[in-house]
């Protein structure tokens, strides 16, 4: 009496389904990083001149990021809401802006929240901070930092 061959193939083919299915996610996050990364790295450097003219905040156009205890937020010129985003989120999040965003060239203000309730927060927002600053230098964006009030 032979034995069937379909529940061996099927099994095997389950088996096939399920690490692909597993192994994808991994795949398209360092894709869709790489795509963000490319989006930011196509923005135009800011010259030098540029930069030294940019010394006033008041009508900011470019990106503007706060640096919170409970993340980053990404500060929208026209209505000023904030958008919290994750640190390492930071990178997917900027290169998913319009390059009308970016109307000073690669370059973004940031600032810290002044507000801290203890030193725990301090801490968080000092590694955040440390966070922001190398995922920017790795886009080679240049960053206009604002005192914090």
């Amino acid at each position: 009496m032979r034995k069937p061959v379909f529940v061996p193939v099927l099994v095997m083919a389950t088996v096939a389904v399920l690490i692909s299915c597993t192994a994808a996610p991994q795949t398209d996050a360092a894709a869709l990083e790489a795509t963000a990364r490319a989006h930011v790295l196509a923005i135009p450097q800011i010259t030098d001149e540029q930069n030294r003219s940019l010394a006033k905040t008041k009508g900011w156009r470019n990106p503007y990021l706060i640096v919170r205890a409970d993340g980053v937020a990404l500060l929208d010129p026209d209505d000023h809401l904030e958008r919290i985003v994750k640190p390492e989120e930071l990178t997917q999040t900027l290169g998913n802006l319009p390059p009308s965003a970016w109307p000073y060239g690669r370059v973004v203000a940031v600032t810290e929240n002044s507000v801290r309730s203890s030193a725990d927060e301090d801490v968080k927002i000092r590694k955040n901070r440390a966070v922001v600053a190398g995922t920017l230098e790795g886009l080679q964006v240049v960053i206009h930092w604002i005192p914090s009030a």
